[in-house]
Formats: C-alpha cells, structure tokens, sequence
C-alpha cells in the first residue's frame, strides 16, 4: 500500500509546490497519480464497509471517485462567472454532460464485460438495494430533462438537487451489509483493532481523495493543451479529453471490484455515481457561478445557450434509457452493447440537430423497455420503499435472483 502510495506523491508535490512541468510529462505524471489513488480507494471503501455498510460505503466511494469531476466543473463553472465570454462558450456544461454520458456509455458496459469474461453468463444482477438508487436516479433525470426549456441552471436548481442528494444519502446509510470476505491489502487493513482499523481507512480514502483533487485539474489542462496543437475545438476537448481523467477513477474502482468477483458491488458504485452527479453535481454549478459573479438572484444563474440546453436533453435522454435497462435491476448483453454504441456513434456526428434526434431515439428506447418490465417497475418501487424504511438489507436478498453470481477463480 506505501508503495502505491507513492506513485501519487509527485501529483501532490508538483500542485503543492506550483510547479508546471511540459504538459504531455505532467499529464502523464498525474495519470499515474489517479491510478494509484484509485487503487488506495478501492482498498480504504472496501474496509470501510466492516464499520458503514455497504450502501453507505459504496456511496462514499462514488462521492470520492467524482470528486476530479467536481473539481474540474467548479472551476470552469467560477471562470464563467467572472468572464462572460467563458459562460458563453459553455465548458462547465460541456465537462458536464461529456463526463456522464462517459460514465454510462463506457463505464456501465466495461463493468458488464468484466462480468461476462470472468463468469461467461449473460445477464447481470444488482442488489434489490440499488432499487433505491433507481428511484432517486429517475426523479433527478425526471428534474434535469426539463432544465433545457429554461435559459439558466438557478439557485432553486441547486437547492432542490442538492437537498434531493442528501436526502438520497441518508436512506442508503441505512443499507446494513452482510459479512464481507476482504483480499489483499484491504484484508490485511480489516484484521486491525477495530480504532486502528478506523484510523487506517480513513488516513487511505483522504489521501486517495487528496491526490484524486490535485492531480485531476492538471492531467486534464496537460491533455487539453496537448491536443490544442492538433486543432483540436476547445469545448470538444474538454467534453470528451479532460473527463477521461476525472471519470477514470470511477470507472477503475468499479472494474476493479468487478474483476474480484464482486460485479454488483462494482455496478453499484457506477449507479451510485451516476445519482451523486446528477443530484450534487449539477447542484454545485449555479452556486460556483454565483459565488464568481456575486449575483444571487433565485432565477438567476449559469446561463445556458441552445447548444448547451441540446447537450443537457441528450444527457438526460441517455440517463433515461439507463433507468428502464436497470428497472428489473439487470442488464444482459444487447443492453450493455446498445449503451456502448449509442454513446459511441454520437462522436462521430457533428451535425448539430444530431444532439436533439439522439435524445429522441434514446426517450423511444427508454419507453420500450420500460413496457417490457412493466411488471418489474412496482416491484422496484417496493423494493425502494423498504430500503428507505430500513426494512430491507443484504443480507436478506435472495441469492439466485439478485445477486451477482460467483465468479471463475
């Protein structure tokens, strides 16, 4: 662990220290440095949970994991508030929905294919838990989705997204886990004293958060720069370059978790956020903007050009048709490879319109497979009810049905 450790000391040390190396050599420097904090954070969350539970535990993981994507967004969301031409070209936006789409049209199907190399079944189960996750998931993109017919994300946007994220924290802390089998590092943290044990994971997650903050921001500056030699649009670098690096984390822990066989939890974790982004993320926005520019007006707010309210309808749309493929709490193989290539193909397209008929298609999609399931949407409503009420643990999750199968050694 001090030896993974210290591959994310130079991302620190260079931040610390306000030194700028040749952008191709930090980014490359900082890249390791989210590598090995990712790694420390699948370690730390899964000792954790011998003292959270797992729901809160895997929602903690979520909230670290995105914490570059709150970085980098914040950022850019203060710049637009202090120079208006920034807000006009609309890159907090842009990081935004470029990063969520990411994170379901890469990150959902690269945990699938995990699954599917390591155990050759062809359809992944999550935990009945995550029912909740799904509720909470579909009322912020119910929320989000009409966000495009106004002209700005507002105080009242961030009030109401940032209380609905609380809100969503607190049930799923009360998700008890059931005995957890730790390997490696992690077990070798679980077998302390319980207050060292405490101490050890809490040192490891804020650490791994540490150089997760410092190392985000410039990895994605160093690629940005690098590729505006090729030409290379601003807002296409930083929709699409600049979140590989704060998604990577997130989708590294989730591949790792599945790769030792704990695919739900893996599932999971992206589930969780995916609800933490589109609740605290978007929440955060107006208030980084308001606080640059010093306007506080209810409804006002980061303003929003056609392009940027287009890419927000595309992302919601896209989160939609996520929900109705998880409704029944699974996902087999066409699902996970029309989330891929849906996402894949709108890379190539430039035609503006393009943004609005995706989104389309994507709502068409989502209302299919939610008449497919229909009979598993009150089911997934129950299950979400008893989560809340406490009613419903791990460890009462019938084992054929729910829960990810056992994988190959």
């Amino acid at each position: 662990m001090v030896l993974v450790a210290l591959f994310g000391l130079p991302s620190l040390i260079l931040r610390l220290g306000g030194i700028h190396p040749d952008p191709l050599i930090g980014s490359a420097i900082h890249g390791i440095g989210i590598l090995s904090a990712a790694f420390l954070l699948t370690w730390g969350a899964e000792t954790a949970e011998i003292d959270l539970g797992q729901g809160l535990a895997i929602a903690i993981i979520a909230f670290i994991a995105v914490l570059p994507e709150y970085a980098v967004d914040a950022v850019l969301a203060w710049k637009a508030g202090a120079d208006p031409v920034v807000a006009e070209q609309g890159l907090a936006i842009a990081n935004l929905t470029g990063g969520n789409r990411l994170l379901i049209g890469v990150g959902w199907p690269v945990v699938f294919v995990i699954f599917f190399y390591r155990t050759k079944l062809k359809e992944l189960f999550v935990d009945r838990h995550r029912a909740l996750d799904m509720v909470f998931l579909a009322v912020a993109t119910t929320y989000v989705i009409f966000i495009p017919l106004r002209h700005a994300l507002t105080l009242a946007d961030s009030i109401i997204l940032i209380t609905l994220f609380f809100i969503y924290l607190y049930f799923i802390s009360k998700v008890e886990s059931e005995e957890i089998e730790l390997v490696g590092p992690a077990r070798a943290m679980g077998a302390l004293p319980t207050w060292r044990r405490r101490a050890a994971a809490t040192t490891v997650l804020i650490y791994a958060a540490a150089v997760i903050i410092a190392a985000a921001e410039p990895f994605a500056e160093g690629l940005v720069s690098t590729g505006q030699q090729f030409g290379v649009s601003e807002f296409f670098l930083i929709q699409w370059v600049a979140p590989l690096a704060s998604e990577s984390p997130e989708v590294l822990v989730a591949s790792l978790l599945a790769w030792r066989g704990r695919h739900a939890a893996g599932m999971g974790a992206l589930i969780s956020s995916k609800v933490n982004q589109w609740t605290l993320l978007v929440g955060s926005l107006p208030l980084a903007f308001m606080l640059s520019s010093g306007d506080w007006g209810i409804t006002e707010g980061l303003p929003l050009n056609t392009i940027q309210r287009d890419e927000i309808f595309l992302t919601a749309a896209q989160s939609a048709f996520a929900i109705a493929v998880f409704v029944n709490l699974s996902m087999n193989r066409a699902e996970s490879a029309l989330l891929f290539l849906l996402f894949a193909t709108q890379l190539f397209i430039t035609y503006e319109p393009a943004r609005v008929l995706y989104g389309v298609g994507y709502l068409v999609l989502c209302a299919v497979l939610l008449f497919l399931h229909r009979r598993a949407v009150p089911s997934l409503l129950r299950d979400a009810v008893a989560v809340a009420r406490g009613e419903l643990t791990e460890a009462e999750q019938p084992p054929g049905r729910f829960a990810s199968p056992p994988h190959r050694d």
